[in-house]
C-alpha cells in the first residue's frame, strides 16, 4: 500500500481527482475526510492543505504528494520531484500599483513587499541585490497596498484578473510553477515497484493530451502521398478494404495539425474521415 496526499479542496484536488480517475483509480469517500482508500490500485489518498503536502512527504507520513512546484519550493523540505503533471500552471510575480513609475527592479530597494512565499521571494531578491523588507501575509495579499500594509506584492498570478481588480500591475515574472508528483528520498521496495506502476498510468494520460485518433479512407493511388502528410508516431496504419483501390488509414496527430493535415488529405481524395479523442499513449 501507497499513500499520496493530495490538496483537499481548491483547484489542484479536482485536477489530481481527475488524473486518479482518468488512471483507473477510483477514490471512496469525500475530501472532507482525512483519508479515503482507493480501488484500482493499492493506494490511499490523505486530505491536506497543500502547504503541508511536502512536509508530510519529507516525513514519510505520505510516501507520495501532488502539490504545486511553489509550495515544494517555499516549504525547501527534502523531497525527491518524480514527475510534472502538466496542470495547476500558474507563476508568482511582483506587483505594484498601477501609475507608481516603476523602472526596474532596483525600485524595490527599502519598499515593504507583501507575499506569502517570503522563502522565494528572498532567494530572487538576494540574488539580485535588492534589499527590501518582505512582510509575510497568510491570505489577501492583493490588498496589502491599498490598505497601507506594503507598498507591493508577491503573489500567484494565473489570469491578472485579481491584479487589475485590485489596481496592481504585474512588472516581474519570478517563479514559473505547476502541479507535480513528488515523493520522500527513500522508499521501501515494494512501494518503489508502485511508484513505477503509477508512473506509467500518469505518464500515458499526460502524453496523450492534445492528441486525437484520427481514421479515413483514401485512394490506393494516393498512399505515398498519405503517408508522406500523416507520419504519425513510427508511421500509419494502412489496410486494404474490399472495395478495390481504397485504403484505410489510421493515425495519431497533435490537435495542433487536425485541421491543416484533414484539409491536405482532402484534396488528395481522402474520404470518410473520423476523429476521435485519445485516452492514453502507453510507450
Amino acid at each position: 500500500m501507497i499513500k499520496i496526499a493530495i490538496q483537499s479542496k481548491g483547484r489542484l484536488n479536482d485536477k489530481s481527482m481527475e488524473l486518479l480517475s482518468a488512471a483507473g483509480i477510483s477514490v471512496s469517500g469525500a475530501s472532507r475526510s482525512l483519508t479515503a482508500m482507493a480501488n484500482g490500485f493499492p493506494l490511499e489518498v490523505l486530505y491536506l492543505r497543500d502547504d503541508d503536502i511536502p512536509q508530510a512527504v519529507a516525513m514519510g507520513v505520505a510516501h507520495l504528494g501532488i502539490v504545486g512546484q511553489n509550495e515544494v519550493a517555499e516549504s525547501a523540505q527534502d523531497v525527491r520531484e518524480v514527475m510534472p503533471l502538466g496542470f495547476g500552471g500558474c507563476h508568482i510575480s511582483l506587483a505594484v500599483p498601477k501609475n507608481t513609475g516603476y523602472y526596474g527592479l532596483q525600485w524595490f530597494n527599502g519598499k515593504r513587499v507583501a507575499t506569502s512565499y517570503p522563502g522565494i521571494l528572498t532567494k530572487f531578491f538576494t540574488a539580485n541585490g535588492i534589499k527590501a523588507r518582505i512582510q509575510k501575509i497568510a491570505g489577501s495579499v492583493e490588498v496589502a497596498p491599498a490598505v497601507g500594509m506594503a507598498d507591493a506584492i508577491f503573489d500567484i498570478v494565473s489570469t491578472g484578473g485579481t491584479l487589475v481588480q485590485n489596481g496592481l500591475v504585474e512588472v516581474e515574472k519570478v517563479f514559473k510553477s505547476e502541479a507535480v508528483l513528488i515523493s520522500t528520498k527513500v522508499l521501501s521496495e515494494e512501494n518503489e515497484e508502485l511508484l513505477k506502476k503509477l508512473l506509467l498510468r500518469f505518464r500515458s494520460i499526460k502524453e496523450s493530451r492534445g492528441f486525437k485518433y484520427v481514421l479515413m479512407n483514401i485512394p490506393s493511388v494516393a498512399l505515398e502521398a498519405a503517408v508522406s502528410l500523416m507520419p504519425g508516431m513510427k508511421g500509419p496504419t494502412l489496410i486494404p478494404l474490399a472495395r478495390e483501390g481504397w485504403h484505410a488509414l489510421q493515425v495519431v496527430i497533435h490537435e495542433n495539425e487536425l485541421w491543416d493535415k484533414i484539409e491536405k488529405m482532402k484534396e488528395i481524395g481522402a474520404e470518410d474521415i473520423l476523429v476521435l479523442d485519445l485516452e492514453n499513449i502507453i510507450r
